[in-house]
C-alpha cells in the first residue's frame, strides 16, 4: 500500500512539473516589462532606469500626454520629454533611458500634474482612495505653500487642450549597447527630432539639462587649461632663479676680480 502511494505521489509531482514547464513555454513574459526597474540616485545627478528597448507609449485620452502601460513604473511622455514619478519626486529626460534630472515640485509642467491617477502604474500608498479619473491631490500632499504657488493648476479649458508632441521614434534604433552617451544625446536629438517644446516649464527643464551636459564637457577642458597656464609660470620661475644665480655668480666674479686688482696695487706701493 505504501509503495503504491509513493508511486502515485511521484507521478503527481512529475505531472505538476510538466504543467509548469508548458505554461512557461506558452506564456512568455514581455521582455521590456520584465527587465524594467527604476532605481533613484541623488537628485540632479542620475536616475538609473533599466529600459532595454524603447517603450510602447499610448496616448492618455483628453490629455497631451502619453503613458507606458507595459512599464512597471510611473512613466510618461509630454511635450518632447520623458517624465518619471518615483520616490515622491519627479524626474525628466530627453531620452527614454536617461540620464534623468530632478524636477522641483514647483517646476513640474501643469499637464504632467494633471495626469489621472489611473495611469500611474506604480502609484504610491498616499494615492489610495483618490479618484482614478482625477489628478492626484498634489496640494494635499505637498502642502499649502505649494498649493498657493501653483494655484489653479487643476483647472483648465478642456476644449483648448494642446496637441500631443510627436514621439521621438528615432530613438528606437538606439537600444542596448547602441544607446548614446550623455555627451552625444543632444546632437543626435537636434539632428533627428525637429519638434520644439511649447510649454515654458518643459523648455526650461531641457535647457537646464543641456547646460549641465555642456558644463560636464567643459570642466575637464578648464582643468587642462589651468594646468597649461600654470606650466609657463613654473618655467618662468625656474628661468628667473637661473638668471638670479647667474647674476650672482657674475657679481661674485666681479668682486673677486676687483679684489685681485687692489691686492696688486697694494703690492706695488709696498715695493
Amino acid at each position: 500500500m505504501c509503495n503504491k502511494m509513493c508511486s502515485f505521489l511521484n507521478v503527481l509531482q512529475k505531472t505538476a512539473y510538466g504543467v509548469l514547464v508548458m505554461w512557461l513555454l506558452l506564456c512568455p513574459v514581455d521582455s521590456a516589462q520584465a527587465q524594467v526597474s527604476v532605481a533613484i540616485g541623488l537628485p540632479n545627478l542620475s536616475i538609473g532606469i533599466n529600459m532595454p528597448i524603447y517603450p510602447e507609449l499610448v496616448p492618455v485620452a483628453g490629455y497631451p500626454v502619453y503613458y507606458a502601460p507595459r512599464v512597471d513604473a510611473n512613466y510618461f511622455f509630454y511635450d518632447g520629454m520623458y517624465w518619471v514619478y518615483e520616490g515622491d519626486n519627479w524626474y525628466a529626460s530627453s531620452w527614454y533611458n536617461g540620464p534623468w534630472g530632478f524636477v522641483q515640485p514647483q517646476a513640474v509642467p501643469l499637464f504632467v500634474l494633471r495626469i489621472p491617477v489611473r495611469y500611474y502604474r506604480q502609484p504610491p500608498p498616499y494615492f489610495r482612495g483618490w479618484a482614478a479619473n482625477a489628478a492626484p491631490r498634489w496640494g494635499q500632499h505637498w502642502g499649502r505653500e505649494w498649493e498657493q504657488q501653483r494655484r489653479g493648476w487643476s483647472r483648465w479649458d478642456r476644449s483648448t487642450v494642446p496637441g500631443r508632441a510627436p514621439l521621438p521614434a528615432y530613438q528606437r534604433q538606439y537600444a542596448g549597447e547602441r544607446y548614446p552617451r550623455e555627451e552625444q544625446q543632444h546632437s543626435l536629438r537636434s539632428q533627428q527630432y525637429r519638434y520644439q517644446s511649447r510649454d515654458n516649464a518643459v523648455r526650461q527643464q531641457y535647457q537646464q539639462q543641456v547646460g549641465d551636459q555642456r558644463g560636464k564637457r567643459e570642466e575637464p577642458v578648464a582643468r587642462g587649461a589651468e594646468r597649461q597656464h600654470a606650466t609657463p609660470q613654473h618655467q618662468g620661475g625656474q628661468s628667473d632663479t637661473r638668471m638670479q644665480d647667474r647674476a650672482g655668480q657674475e657679481q661674485a666674479r666681479g668682486r673677486g676680480h676687483g679684489q685681485n686688482q687692489d691686492d696688486e696695487r697694494g703690492r706695488g706701493r709696498n715695493n
